[in-house]
């Protein structure tokens, strides 16, 4: 009898819906177009990937790197991967096939269980936190087995006649344990069902408290929400998770899942500075930062360096926490705000304010400063454009800060 014939076997880079928080880092990051999504997953295209690896290292959560040897014949399709709330399980083959031959090598980086270095020339945004920055727990708490908390509060920060609806949300977690850090996300989980009768995917929101709690001493945590009434069309939707959030009463429940993130965490040894570049609901890991200096600086403990802070808005009465802000002594934080719909006024973005203070920009970045920057994503180009300028301005060897500040977790980029 003759030897059963060899199988043709791959390694079939997949995506973890369960862990996946739909930010489209790997959409985005993926050089070959091979990663693409619906309204509930994001997949990958077994014909189009390369096992190139340039979308393991920027997603935030890890759930982007799992690998399932499977025979080609038989690989996962994306309608499959499309329905999927969790991954399959490994297949086991049977013994009496013969030995698989691989056609596709599984990737050092799969096999070694290590990440990557992204090349700093080809990202602007760092694969790494600070160096001082605390030790984040990731994914304590997960679709499956989520935390309850509590609304303890839900008010509206911006204008009652203003075009933004934006929430200032507060969550009791009473005895609970969700360790989080400035510059950590939280995944909130809406209740219902999709229109395909599928259980609504998490939604990730930056944490807008410190660390120590929206009130220190008390196990609660605030987020910063804008209600979504307009698709990116301009075609009227409600958000599904905005909407939910942004109408919570005080006493209901919130199934919460995370925490996720660890890179866009803040420095916490003495003297490093923080550039902070934020629009709209961007602002929410700023003000986490800014208020954990800000108790540090209460309770007269070391603050560190310097923080500059440029915020922009459609209008004062549209920009979250416009009143607490101008509040903070100039010691504190060096706030500059831009306006773009203000009657009677030019038009004034982020990027136009960093370049009339361009000097005092190019000053920070030669110190031992770290930035960030979120926001929406057409933000980036003209706030990266407008660094470059004021370090050109100042002498500055841009490409090579830029690229420094990337490879050292010196810049932080977290736009949607």
């Amino acid at each position: 009898m003759n030897a059963p014939e060899p199988i043709a076997f791959i390694r079939q880079h997949l995506i973890d819906p369960e862990v996946c928080i739909r930010c489209n880092t790997c959409e985005e990051t993926c050089p070959v177009d091979a990663i693409t999504h619906d309204s509930r997953n994001y997949v990958v295209n077994v014909d189009v990937c390369n096992g190139c690896n340039a979308c393991i290292s920027p997603c935030p959560t890890g759930s982007i790197d799992h690998w399932h040897l499977v025979p080609k014949s038989l690989a996962y399709s994306l309608e499959e991967q499309l329905s999927w709330d969790e991954l399959p399980p490994q297949k086991e083959f049977p013994a009496d096939h013969a030995a698989p031959v691989l056609e596709r090598e599984l990737p050092d980086e799969a096999i070694d269980d290590e990440v990557p270095q992204t090349n700093a020339s080809e990202s602007p945004s760092s694969t790494s936190p600070p160096w001082s920055a605390a030790h984040p727990y990731l994914h304590r708490y997960t679709l499956k087995k989520p935390i309850v908390a509590i609304v303890a509060g839900n008010f509206r920060l911006t204008a009652t006649d203003a075009q933004s609806d934006v929430h200032h949300i507060v969550l009791d977690l009473g005895t609970q344990f969700l360790p989080l850090l400035e510059g950590q996300s939280i995944g909130i989980v809406p209740p219902g069902a999709d229109a395909s009768g599928k259980p609504h995917t998490l939604r990730l929101y930056s944490v807008a408290s410190p660390h120590t709690g929206e009130r220190e001493g008390y196990n609660n945590v605030s987020l910063t929400v804008k209600r979504v009434s307009a698709d990116h069309a301009g075609q009227p939707t409600d958000g599904v998770a905005s909407n939910y959030l942004c109408n919570l009463q005080k006493g209901d429940t919130v199934r919460v899942t995370g925490p996720y993130g660890d890179r866009f965490l803040m420095p916490n040894h003495a003297g490093s500075n923080i550039l902070m570049i934020c629009t709209g609901t961007g602002s929410a890991p700023m003000r986490a930062m800014t208020e954990h200096r800000r108790r540090l600086s209460e309770a007269g403990k070391p603050v560190g360096g310097k923080l500059m802070l440029f915020f922009g808005a459609r209008k004062p009465e549209e920009l979250p926490y416009f009143g607490p802000l101008t509040k903070l002594p100039p010691a504190l934080i060096d706030t500059t705000l831009a306006f773009s719909r203000v009657a009677g006024q030019p038009r004034a973005y982020v990027q136009d304010r960093i370049r009339e203070r361009a000097r005092d920009v190019a000053e920070l970045l030669r110190g031992d400063t770290f930035v960030y920057i979120c926001g929406l994503k057409g933000m980036e180009t003209g706030v990266l454009d407008a660094l470059r300028d004021a370090c050109i301005g100042a002498g500055m060897d841009w490409p090579a800060l830029h690229a420094r500040y990337v490879q050292e977790g010196r810049f932080h980029v977290e736009t949607y």
